[in-house]
């Protein structure tokens, strides 16, 4: 009689039962009620579970289905669903990540809300989480002895509150009562029309420990940008993460809506998540792109910069992952139009500010704000790392308008998914089960779009053609 295979179930370490007991302790401290268990999905939005506080537990209520990522922002399945995820659509382990652990500074009761990693039955990370994906760049770094450093400036809008898509968006009335007409940039005042929503953010950003640095007006009307202080890229992406959850939080409190969308007015510029990277040995923290002297960039710089040179257009999809993403890119007043890099020029995708050794970096000007802040990253980073292992030399530096010389991107999202489609190295780093799911659910999202008519055609082509 042969015995029948036994199921494989998670172990817990050591660590994982201490982990648990310091969270515990953490929820029972702080009298926590109930526990939001986030798993950032391939949007970047929250999805998850809402627990009660006591009955939290690593094996209680901390499963979700794998299909969460190979959903469309529509809630529908691309064609090859069951391709992409287990035939039996089968639950996903979920862990909480203990530094992530926060209070949920808008809820009535007192909440926590914790980031979780996602893992198979058998206790590997799932290849389809956007953390693990970032977590799988940063790997390859780790086996150079080297870790990214990075610092997002995230733009958005504040618009009046829209319950109509058929109607387009507007910008919100400040203090003053009225609307911005004319451009703002950098304008303080203009930033204190909308003090109440954004002292409101400051709270629940200290309250959450996001470290937003400065706050400026950007050139759209009611348009902002918050800057966050450089640190490591996981650190970054979950602040990413919950500021954009946050910063809705602030604005729908004061009776606006705060729209992370890269295009969201026809005649307002775009909006862009800028990536400042640099990489630091980890044995003693030196930054390795500094040369020997103020001004001079090291070799390991040079081969980071052409990685990114080379591969950013074929991983465009993570940096414009939605069809109104190229709006901004192609008819974006100062959105980049192919790789050229120059010393502070903001005309192009690739920015080298003038700083100090330590902080030698490159400013990539390519995501949207609407892009997922995990799969930007591992995108940005993996074009780096792809350069440091091929030894790829950049381009001479351009000191003109770099937009002046064309438009060499993606002009869509379909062909954004081709050309990732087609880079081999870019799904190796990423992990090729990721891409494949990636690409199916963006095809399905760009093929939903098309079906849609819009007013334009009903209008121009309904009598004319």
């Amino acid at each position: 009689m042969t015995s029948r295979p036994r199921t494989r179930k998670t172990v817990k370490t050591v660590a994982n039962v201490q982990e648990e007991s310091s969270l515990l302790r953490w929820l029972k401290e702080r009298h926590i009620t109930e526990v939001e268990c986030l798993v950032p999905d391939i949007t970047g939005n929250a999805r998850g579970k809402i627990i009660p506080a006591d009955k939290f537990r690593h094996d209680y209520g901390t499963r979700l289905p794998e299909g969460i990522f190979a959903t469309t922002v529509t809630g529908e399945f691309p064609d090859d669903y069951y391709e992409l995820t287990s035939p039996a659509d089968a639950d996903m382990i979920l862990r909480p990540d203990p530094d992530t652990v926060r209070m949920v500074p808008w809820a009535t009761d007192p909440t926590a809300q914790i980031i979780h990693d996602c893992y198979t039955k058998g206790g590997q990370p799932h290849e389809l989480a956007p953390r693990n994906v970032l977590r799988r760049v940063l790997a390859g770094y780790d086996e150079l002895g080297l870790k990214p450093v990075v610092a997002p400036e995230v733009e958005f809008f504040l618009v009046q509150k829209n319950t109509d898509p058929d109607f387009p968006l507007l910008p919100p009335a400040g203090r003053s009562g009225r609307p911005e007409t004319a451009r703002q940039s950098y304008s303080i005042d203009a930033v204190n029309e909308f003090d109440p929503i954004l002292d409101l953010m400051y709270d629940y950003c200290e309250a959450l420990k996001l470290d937003v640095d400065t706050l400026i007006h950007e050139s759209g009307a009611a348009q902002l940008e918050v800057n966050f202080t450089h640190n490591d890229a996981m650190s970054l992406a979950d602040q990413v993460f919950l500021f954009k959850r946050t910063m809705r939080e602030a604005a729908m409190r004061h009776g606006v809506f705060a729209t992370f969308l890269a295009k969201p007015m026809e005649t307002e510029p775009g909006s862009a998540m800028h990536i400042h990277q640099s990489l630091v040995r980890k044995s003693d923290g030196i930054n390795v792109f500094a040369g020997a002297s103020e001004g001079e960039y090291s070799e390991t710089f040079d081969h980071y910069l052409a990685g990114l040179q080379k591969y950013v257009p074929l991983a465009m999809a993570f940096f414009a992952p939605n069809v109104n993403s190229y709006r901004r890119l192609v008819f974006g007043e100062v959105s980049p139009s192919n790789v050229e890099w120059g010393f502070d020029n903001r005309t192009c995708g690739l920015r080298v500010p003038i700083d100090t050794l330590e902080n030698s970096r490159v400013e990539s000007r390519f995501a949207g704000s609407d892009a997922n802040p995990y799969l930007a990253m591992a995108a940005t980073l993996a074009c780096g790392l792809l350069g440091l292992r091929e030894k790829l030399q950049p381009t001479q530096p351009i000191t003109g308008n770099a937009k002046e010389l064309g438009y060499e991107l993606p002009r869509s999202l379909g062909e954004a998914l081709d050309g990732l489609e087609e880079c081999e190295p870019l799904q190796e780093l990423l992990g090729k089960r990721f891409c494949r799911a990636y690409i199916s659910v963006k095809r399905k999202e760009y093929e939903t779009f098309f079906r849609v008519i819009s007013s334009w055609e009903r209008e121009f082509l309904l009598l004319n053609v």
